[in-house]
């Protein structure tokens, strides 16, 4: 008689999948290059000084949105355990009169298990990215519910502002005299 169960104790053939505690692999089990330790936010400020009135006015005129978002990261321990801050601010002025101000600092703590000379592309480059959806949505929902069309923000190119810090890094240490650091 068939039953689903197996009786050897094998899974038909399958190969094993160990799990997190399970010691029966190859040794040691390295920790994973990125891991998400927990995302917040750790702050979230929306302002919109001149409503109702501005309602009228955007049915009038395209509203003008600016946007900033910055990276902030902090270690958090020796262990290579960082909080990674991104830091998001939209402005809207309609026919020059602020409609809103919205400001996010969305953070998440990371374990880096990756070789130091890759540690800062990582935090930089790879953290802000994993949390961008999240800033993305909050922002979102947050212009929404403030009566105003959700803000939608299109791709952020994590790799350019890296790029762009470290070259200004670089001038700023040629200019004050100093050798530039070496990116391997």
């Amino acid at each position: 008689m068939a039953s689903g169960k197996n009786d050897k104790g094998d899974n038909g053939g399958a190969p094993a999948i160990p799990s997190a505690g399970d010691s029966s692999g190859d040794g040691p089990q390295e920790a994973p290059p990125l891991q998400v330790v927990a995302q917040y936010t750790k702050d979230l400020s929306f302002e919109a000084p001149v409503t109702p009135s501005i309602f009228e006015k955007m049915q009038e005129n395209n509203p003008e949105i600016t946007i900033n978002i910055d990276v902030n990261v902090q270690p958090i321990e020796e262990k290579k355990i960082f909080e990674v801050i991104l830091n998001c601010r939209a402005e809207c002025k309609v026919g020059g009169t602020i409609a809103f101000i919205l400001e996010l600092s969305y953070g998440g703590v990371f374990n880096i298990n990756v070789p130091d000379e890759h540690l800062e592309p990582v935090l930089l480059v790879e953290c802000p990215r994993l949390l961008f959806p999240f800033a993305r949505n909050i922002m979102s929902d947050t212009t929404r519910d403030g009566g105003f069309p959700p803000l939608m923000l299109g791709p952020v190119d994590f790799v350019s502002m890296y790029q762009s810090q470290l070259a200004q890094r670089q001038s700023a240490e040629e200019e004050s005299g100093k050798a530039p650091p070496s990116i391997n």
